[in-house]
């Protein structure tokens, strides 16, 4: 018995260790401009924005045409009261912007794409490891799940954060469920959204989504102690 519960305690504690030392790339994959001025460059923080405080994004910090992506908390845990969606892939056929929630406790991993131009129009994707949840393109929606913006940059201008509907739009096709699609305008401070995707198997875990699952692991060790005793 005692071997037997030695046993599972070390599967239990593998596993945690494995999360805490999987330092895989970024799970953005790729991305692409199909339209307008700029490529798509995927970024890593510190951002080197060329205006503006250092390590920022927003109100005019990069001024040029490209399409920008970098990641934010990796498979972190949603909090209490979940999270409200402004796209969900599966709204309709071949995508769609129908609203929908992300309950409290999904594990995911966030995402900030964004266009930050003089003026300019761009269409464009950006593809991900993963499934995409939902995207977050409207200001409060935005400000709700910064939380999981936690990577030391500094993100300005948040009262103008989003899309302007009838002018922008992101949308996630049946077909491709790793890939947002973009079409926005912008000038001055830029278009910003936040793609949420599912587990990643290629990200370090947050610390806060660590820790529950250690919790979890342990719990689960105190429930098949009782078993074998």
């Amino acid at each position: 018995m005692k071997m037997r519960m030695s046993a599972i305690r070390g599967l239990a504690l593998i596993g945690v260790a494995s999360m805490l030392t999987n330092h895989a790339g970024a799970i953005i994959v790729g991305g692409a401009v199909t339209s307008g001025a700029g490529s798509f460059v995927q970024l890593t923080t510190p951002l080197g924005n060329p205006f503006g405080p250092a390590n920022s994004v927003g109100n005019d910090t990069f001024q040029n045409p490209n399409l920008y992506g970098f990641n934010e908390s990796q498979n972190a845990v949603v909090a209490a009261g979940g999270l409200t969606l402004n796209v969900v892939p599966a709204a309709a056929p071949g995508g769609g912007t129908g609203g929908g929630t992300i309950t409290a406790g999904t594990i995911v991993a966030s995402h900030y794409i964004f266009f930050d131009p003089q003026a300019n129009s761009q269409e464009g994707w950006v593809q991900f490891d993963s499934m995409i949840l939902g995207v977050l393109t409207l200001t409060d929606s935005l400000a709700a799940s910064d939380y999981l913006a936690n990577t030391g940059v500094n993100y300005l201008n948040p009262d103008l954060r989003g899309l302007e509907p009838g002018q922008d739009s992101a949308w996630v096709l049946t077909a491709q469920p790793n890939r947002v699609y973009v079409n926005w305008s912008a000038s001055t401070p830029g278009d910003y959204i936040r793609v949420l995707t599912a587990f990643s198997p290629g990200a370090v875990p947050d610390v806060g989504s660590t820790l529950l699952l250690l919790g979890l692991s342990l719990a689960g060790l105190s429930v098949a102690r009782r078993k074998l005793s």
